[in-house]
């Protein structure tokens, strides 16, 4: 069940994130068209820019943990018994819980401080800034929550142990002969 939610979260993500990008790249473009060729321009595309990059950024991010896509190394845990992989997929979850949940109260303590605080532009409150911390550290939380569930119940997998992928621009490893 939070695996189909989960699932279902990203993918409604992925077309805010493609809908942010659109909306982007129009607002710019115009906005350079309209200054170079009508010497006028749209003031609110600057700020709704760079509000929406952030927003598309944490909800990228939220789908790279669940797609697990983000950077990282797998050259010692690669080579450990499956025990010791058991034990490095525990802390390293372990871990980005924490950080998780220290981003979520950094988050919350700038939303609550920048609520009355308004935009110079678009007179939003900055508070809507700051949720997408607290968006990103609830959803990531719940996704690396789910996956230790996931390890203490005997239900995940070997090979998601090791959370690195291969990178699609590496070269092919040498066979050993």
């Amino acid at each position: 069940m939070i695996q189909f939610l989960i699932d279902r979260i990203c993918r409604l993500f992925v077309i805010l994130m493609v809908l942010a990008l659109a909306l982007m790249v129009i607002m710019v473009f115009g906005n350079v068209v309209l200054r170079y060729g009508f010497n006028s321009g749209i003031t609110v595309s600057e700020e709704l820019s760079r509000w929406l990059f952030v927003w598309m950024t944490f909800l990228g991010a939220v789908v790279a943990v669940r797609n697990r896509a983000h950077l990282g190394t797998d050259a010692l845990v690669a080579r450990l018994p499956m025990a010791g992989r058991k034990v490095c997929f525990a802390v390293a979850h372990l871990l980005m819980l924490a950080i998780c949940w220290w981003m979520l109260r950094g988050a919350w303590q700038q939303t609550r401080i920048n609520y009355g605080t308004t935009s110079a532009v678009m007179e939003a409150s900055m508070a809507w800034l700051y949720v997408s911390g607290m968006v990103f550290s609830l959803l990531a939380g719940l996704i690396f929550a789910h996956e230790l569930w996931l390890l203490f119940t005997g239900r995940i997998s070997d090979d998601r142990l090791v959370s690195v992928a291969e990178s699609e621009d590496a070269p092919p490893a040498e066979v050993a002969r």
